[in-house]
């Protein structure tokens, strides 16, 4: 159990960590010193070294989440787990909208260099991690006070 709690807790600093870093540093700066050829270009490259972590930590995240679980019994699962399941569980489908539809769009806008379905794609993924970001440091703070109440 100490195995699967590591990896699950590293992989949640890997993908909310990012996530926070990307949103809440890279963004602005990007936004007030680039200009869009530039800024959709670095984006693109940016996703394209994230989201490969981003896959491994969902996966990781989610077989340990649910090895841990099955070693409680169903009656001793606290509602936090159950909450940070659903909420995890939501993540992940936001995410993988993210990878297969806007990152999908972004990349080939920035290959035919059409910066304006670049940005509107870009604006989309920014949504969407803004909504990620948030869902992340929720279930972060639903775990956290479940235990300490518990």
């Amino acid at each position: 159990m100490t195995l699967s709690l590591f990896l699950h807790l590293m992989s949640v600093v890997v993908w909310v960590g990012g996530m926070f870093f990307a949103y809440m540093a890279l963004r602005p700066v990007a936004a007030s010193v680039l200009e869009p050829p530039q800024r959709l270009t670095l984006w693109a490259g940016v996703f394209g070294k994230f989201f490969p972590w981003v896959w491994v930590s969902v996966a990781l995240i989610l077989v340990t989440g649910l090895y841990m679980l099955m070693l409680l019994s169903s009656a001793a699962v606290p509602h936090y787990v159950w909450t940070m399941l659903l909420l995890g569980v939501a993540m992940m489908l936001i995410y993988a909208h993210v990878f297969f539809s806007p990152y999908k769009r972004l990349k080939q806008a920035v290959s035919e260099q059409n910066w304006k379905a670049g940005g509107a794609a870009l604006a989309q993924i920014r949504m969407l991690i803004g909504i990620n970001l948030s869902l992340g440091l929720l279930t972060i703070a639903v775990v956290f006070l479940g235990r300490a109440l518990t």
